[in-house]
């Protein structure tokens, strides 16, 4: 089996930091079924590559079982990426895995640019459930299928492939992935599974399993299919993750709207965002992160808008959203302008492709730093709308607010909140990556010295990605 992660950060050879494995030597590991090798082909300034290697001693686990049948030494099981491999990323890159980098901590927060391949890699699902594992996840897929024997080519195409990931993203992200998704892939684990493999597949699962699109089979398949198991560790993704994101919408709108009540800053965004969308002739209109359905209610006085869909993670918002919307009480034509999802904007959802244009209001300051990437590839990238109507605050702004303390963002739920110059310089990378071009207009009333309040952006698609 084989593992290879390499990056092109510089200075790439902090690779072996991260790994807490030197690129100076190859070091060998004793496994309970095997050995595991990790040596690097390349480590210098500009790229560095580590290697994993496992040996899997099929005679040994044979004898070990008591068993002495032919066919358990000359099957594929010892020599496809499985659990096996899973167990060895635990064992050998525990701490990676972990995020733990003890002389570089800060190293271990970073998203850092890496490309991982997995040779030999069963696919039962074949290349659309790779794509369907870890396309949500933000990563470019490329994926070659073998050949059962190329002397006999009638004889097909194998279930075997090699699977290359690039992303930018924590080291610790990408470990865990591969540990939880290559078993689902192959569908097998070699150990029991038993209550504790629920605990584990929470864990290494806690911020992105409970909303990706193939959670249940994920669970399914990691659990081996045991019923109790996998409705136990369902209900509690349920209980664990979603009181969280409604919990966390409610405080948000409620404390921003202390913030910003005395200027009704709230309602003249959402004009201005009608406004732009109006602006741009789009029909087909979705709200990402619509939240209790403000902007939805809006969005349906206007006959313009002939296809409407909200979407976010909470299941509280969207309930709210649909009361205030009154969706019970709609005519059936208007009922079927508008349709609430739940979903994340970190994953790639087919259902948001094919919209003329996306407004994201007040939301990229509520993501964490290093899962923009996910959220730029996802929508600029993968659903692709015509055009997209974001805003978000201007920290400049924050010091003509009495109430808000100095140095402090507007809600303690911001991970950020960008200046002018910032929020500009991100759109411009949008644009460059992505084929958009770019206008900004301020919301609300403009300050001479630090702008206004909120700031807007209107992407408009070119077809030009880089």
């Amino acid at each position: 089996m084989l593992l290879t992660l390499s990056t092109t950060y510089t200075p790439a050879t902090d690779l072996g930091y991260l790994l807490h494995k030197n690129p100076a030597k190859v070091q060998t590991f004793d496994l309970g079924f095997g050995q595991a090798h990790v040596f690097y082909p390349r480590a210098d300034e500009h790229g560095c590559i580590a290697t994993l290697l496992l040996d899997i001693d099929a005679v040994g686990l044979v004898r070990r079982e008591n068993s002495m049948g032919l066919e358990q030494y000359v099957n594929d099981r010892p020599y496809a990426s499985s659990s096996f491999l899973s167990v060895a990323i635990a064992q050998v890159y525990g701490s990676a895995l972990s995020g733990k980098c003890k002389d570089r901590p800060e190293l271990a927060a970073t998203a850092i640019p890496l490309e991982a391949t997995v040779v030999g890699l069963p696919a039962q699902g074949g290349e659309k459930l790779l794509r369907d594992l870890f396309e949500p996840l933000g990563y470019a897929i490329e994926v070659e299928r073998y050949s059962l024997d190329e002397a006999f080519p009638t004889w097909g195409e194998s279930r075997y492939y090699t699977l290359t990931l690039r992303h930018t993203i924590r080291l610790s992200e990408l470990l865990v992935h591969l540990y939880v998704l290559i078993p689902v892939l192959d569908n097998d684990k070699h150990y029991f599974v038993a209550e504790d493999e629920v605990e584990k597949l929470l864990r290494r699962g806690e911020g992105w399993l409970a909303n990706h699109p193939a959670k249940l089979l994920i669970t399914q398949r990691y659990l081996k299919n045991q019923r109790s198991l996998m409705q136990s560790a369902l209900s509690r993704l349920v209980a664990e993750d979603t009181p969280d994101a409604d919990d966390a919408v409610a405080k948000k709108d409620q404390e921003e709207s202390v913030v910003e009540e005395k200027i009704d800053l709230h309602s003249q965004r959402l004009g201005a965002v009608i406004a732009a969308l109006k602006a741009s002739g789009a029909r087909r209109v979705v709200d990402l992160g619509c939240g209790e359905g403000k902007l939805l209610t809006r969005m349906l006085r206007e006959p313009q808008f002939g296809d409407i869909l909200g979407m976010d993670v909470s299941h509280r918002s969207l309930q709210i959203a649909a009361e205030r919307l009154r969706l019970e009480q709609l005519s059936t034509p208007k009922r079927e302008q508008i349709q609430l999802i739940q979903g994340s904007l970190m994953y790639l959802d087919p259902r948001l492709q094919g919209y003329d244009a996306a407004a994201i209001v007040e939301v990229i300051e509520h993501l964490d730093p290093p899962r923009l990437s996910a959220f730029e590839r996802a929508i600029f990238g993968y659903a692709c709308p015509t055009h997209v109507v974001l805003t978000t605050p201007n920290r400049e702004y924050n010091v003509k607010w009495e109430s808000l303390p100095a140095g402090q963002f507007r809600h303690k739920d911001h991970r950020f909140e960008w200046t002018r110059a910032e929020f500009q310089a991100w759109a411009e990378s949008i644009c460059a990556r992505f084929g958009y071009n770019v206008r900004y207009l301020p919301v609300g009333t403009e300050d001479a010295l630090v702008g206004a309040p909120s700031q807007m952006a209107i992407f408009t698609c070119t077809g030009d990605a880089a």
